[in-house]
């Protein structure tokens, strides 16, 4: 099929933080040395910020980098962190408040601010903008090129106007090839380009498996008399009875609290849902005593790269990077990857411009000096520092886990003589339906407690109806025939959106997938027991639309 191409120096996939500071480090770079530039950034979501879902506590160091004058340029970090909060709930109604000093450092959030990274994102995309970067929304990178010689050479945009039967429909746009000398994939927690990339160029072979949670978030409108500005709540313990994670609650703008829950995918009851254990959360008295007589106002729920340093994959391969949480650059002792994404999207760029100011025909192949600078960055010191936050959590639990953090961070500040690790895989940790417990939650009461549907129209999530389904099972037989008998097929339970059903109709199953409701989360594409789901972007603009989360 013949495909108009669009050529570029740079193609970036992705309007995260990592994306958007890599496309404005690379323009600042470039007028700093008086460089000609092309770059693109290709965003599947309706806008910038429509798919972005992040807590979020920010810390700024990357950002005062970036832009050191980001206060007189209006960046939306309105809302500095006063205090901070650490629980451990007991039980439904009872907890206890930690102090500071038990708790590990980095926790604590002197300096930080509570953001909506939407917004943050949003306004990256200006600067971006105004740098002379074009920023293409509503268009989702579909695949990777290849060039002749292996090298990757750019991204092909989804088709539009493709019916279920995968021809095309009256007003059919076929994809755009957007070539380009380097091409940098910033799609998020398990972006699907670069989980192929990494696959193709066996770039994890030695790093041990990536780590996942899967995170919710709502915001609600409060009573202003309730409302504390700069307050930051974490928690650890119920309800997580059969699962580690945690819990927060962060005192935003406009009277609004953002809160959620953490569920690491690692869990092994075939019978949990994350989904209900957050739900349940709300009851209890540390959150519903600012939740009670507010009004819900957005849900959604995001996958959380939480490997950390011990899970890195190499980042280069020919003709591209990965970075942000697409390498998983998070730090999960901090619970947060907003600034290790700009940070390792800036390094990025210096690499990428040092190759290009060479004069040289063919610029060189791998960006082999992004290694060098990131291993001589603070991302580096300070994932390293962190690398036995996670390994500590799954192997010992939440409170001992929690304890050995608060000794290794505190006291020894992250520079132990060992390195813990986890080898196993998330996917491969549920026990049989026959050898665990089933799990009565509670109804929700409309009231602080909902069910997915309703929460699912909170995320104004939409797809073209009439595509072909995004989520693609490799065996359709498996969910029936496998997934059922052995661990009472737990899509219907680890998906946060209801997309993923077993139907009864005249005494027999059948497997029915709402892809309507997808919110984009990947957890399918992560802890499908039989590894059977495969998660390809749907047409562009598909998907949530987050106004502010």
């Amino acid at each position: 099929m013949e495909r108009e191409s669009m050529e570029f120096d740079v193609v970036i996939v992705g309007a995260g933080p990592a994306g958007l500071s890599t496309a404005c480090k690379l323009m600042q770079l470039a007028n700093e040395n008086n460089q000609e530039l092309m770059v693109c950034v290709v965003e599947k979501g309706s806008e910038v910020g429509a798919h972005i879902l992040s807590g979020a506590v920010f810390e700024p160091r990357a950002m005062n980098e970036l832009f050191p004058d980001w206060k007189e340029k209006g960046a939306p970090l309105n809302t500095p962190v006063t205090e901070d909060h650490i629980y451990l709930l007991n039980s439904e109604s009872s907890s206890k408040r930690l102090p500071n000093a038990i708790t590990p450092k980095t926790m604590h959030n002197d300096g930080n601010y509570i953001v909506s990274m939407g917004n943050v994102c949003r306004w990256l995309a200006e600067q971006a903008e105004q740098l002379g970067v074009e920023v293409f929304p509503g268009f989702a990178a579909s695949e990777v090129i290849y060039n002749d010689d292996g090298s990757v050479g750019g991204v092909l945009t989804g088709d539009m106007g493709v019916g279920v039967d995968g021809q095309p429909k009256d007003g059919y746009m076929p994809g755009m090839e957007l070539r380009a000398k380097y091409t940098v994939f910033a799609e998020g927690c398990r972006g699907h380009l670069g989980k192929d990339l990494i696959e193709h160029f066996s770039l994890d072979k030695d790093a041990s498996p990536q780590h996942y949670a899967i995170g919710f978030k709502e915001i609600w409108d409060i009573d202003p008399a309730k409302h504390q500005p700069g307050l930051v709540v974490h928690s650890a313990g119920w309800p997580l009875n059969d699962a580690t994670g945690g819990s927060y609650l962060y005192h935003a703008e406009d009277n609004q609290v953002f809160v959620g829950l953490i569920v690491d995918l690692n869990y092994s009851n075939p019978y949990l849902s994350p989904f209900d254990e957050f739900q349940q959360l709300k009851h209890h008295p540390v959150f519903k005593q600012y939740l009670e007589g507010g009004k819900r106002v957005s849900y959604g729920a995001r996958a959380i790269a939480k490997g950390g340093f011990n899970s890195l994959p190499k980042m280069t391969f020919p003709g591209g990077i990965l970075v942000g949480c697409e390498a998983g650059t998070l730090n999960f002792a901090k619970i947060k990857g907003n600034h290790t994404a700009m940070k390792s999207g800036m390094l990025a760029a210096e690499s990428i411009i040092e190759a290009l100011a060479k004069d040289v025909e063919v610029p060189e192949s791998e960006l082999t000096s992004y290694t060098d600078k990131f291993k001589n960055s603070w991302v580096y010191d300070e994932l390293f520092r962190s690398r036995n936050f996670g390994p500590a959590i799954h192997k010992l639990g939440n409170f001992w886990g929690g304890a050995f953090n608060t000794l290794e961070q505190n006291f020894f500040n992250g520079n132990l003589f060992f390195t813990m690790k986890d080898e196993h895989k998330d996917y491969a940790q549920l026990d049989l339906a026959s050898d665990a417990k089933e799990i009565a939650y509670p109804k929700p009461d409309g009231v602080l407690s909902f069910d997915k549907l309703s929460s699912v129209f909170l995320s104004n999530t939409n797809h073209e109806e009439e595509q072909p389904c995004h989520l693609q099972l490799k065996d359709a037989s498996i969910p029936l025939e496998v997934n059922f008998p052995k661990y009472a097929e737990p899509a219907q339970r680890y998906c946060p959106a209801g997309v993923y059903e077993i139907i009864e109709e005249e005494g027999s199953k059948r497997f029915q997938i709402n892809a309507q409701n997808c919110v984009h989360c990947k957890t399918c594409d992560i802890k499908d027991p039989s590894q059977n789901i495969r998660w390809v972007v749907p047409e562009g603009a598909g998907g949530p639309n987050y106004p502010n989360m």
